[in-house]
């Protein structure tokens, strides 16, 4: 999700409000990864490394970049910066890591 939804709490009803006066549920909305083993494996990730990563700041802009690098995508709209894994990646004879 990139935004929360305001159920009753305070008597709102919204789906996503302006940032301006968005309450902090509506903001701050928090992300799950399941990573298979096979998936570690192949892309060389270290689980302690992705475990250590839990609390940055993210935004939904991380998405995007992210599973990019984790299906292997080449495209130049990648930026690893936005790229939650890739310091936690050691599988560096991936093509696109030349």
């Amino acid at each position: 999700s990139d935004h929360g939804e305001s159920l009753g709490e305070n008597n709102l009803y919204l789906h996503g409000m302006p940032y301006a006066i968005a309450p902090d549920h509506q903001k701050h909305i928090p992300m799950i990864w399941w990573l298979s083993d096979d998936i570690l494996a192949w892309r060389g990730l270290a689980k302690t490394c992705i475990r250590a990563q839990k609390e940055q700041a993210l935004t939904h802009d991380h998405i995007s970049h992210s599973v990019l690098e984790l299906l292997d995508v080449s495209t130049s709209a990648y930026v690893d910066a936005r790229d939650l894994f890739e310091p936690c990646e050691s599988n560096q004879h991936l093509p696109h890591k030349k």
